[in-house]
């Protein structure tokens, strides 16, 4: 018969090894790893019910904790890639939307400032975005801010 902490290195190298097959986000890799912890846990708690409750409770944790921690990285690095120049295909009035074309699309766009009016066929760069609205800032002011 397995003993708790083979049980629980085994389960936790299968789980490991099936993220690696199929990617599930980190889930089934966080699951693993909390499965190897409770192995090193269960040879000072032998009572089994209580190892599903900390395989449980850290598998949780680790999975909640990876989330924030990947969404909060996701949110710094920028989903519009390296390129961040595009050009107006129509004015962009003070406060108003215009088009700007993006890596071969157009997109609604806002200047960041929202007392400043932007010519069409202009150059400008992204500076954000917020749904599918770029942020813009034409040329001149965001080569002057780099200054």
């Amino acid at each position: 018969m397995l003993s708790p902490s083979l049980l629980w290195l085994i389960a936790g190298a299968i789980l490991c090894f099936m993220e690696v097959l199929f990617p599930v986000a980190f889930v089934a890799f966080m699951m693993g790893l909390s499965a190897i912890i409770v192995a090193a846990i269960s040879l000072v708690i032998p009572y089994f019910p209580l190892q599903v409750i900390f395989w449980l409770s850290l598998s949780t944790i680790s999975i909640i904790g990876s989330r924030r921690l990947l969404a909060r990285k996701a949110m710094l690095a920028s989903n519009l890639g390296d390129d961040n120049e595009g050009e107006t295909l129509t004015q962009i009035s003070p406060g108003k939307t215009g088009r700007v074309i993006y890596e071969g699309n157009s997109w609604p766009a806002k200047c960041a400032d929202d007392q400043l009016s932007i010519n069409p066929h202009q150059r400008v760069y992204i500076v954000g975005r917020k749904g599918n609205i770029l942020i813009v800032l034409p040329e001149f002011i965001a080569q002057s801010g780099n200054n």
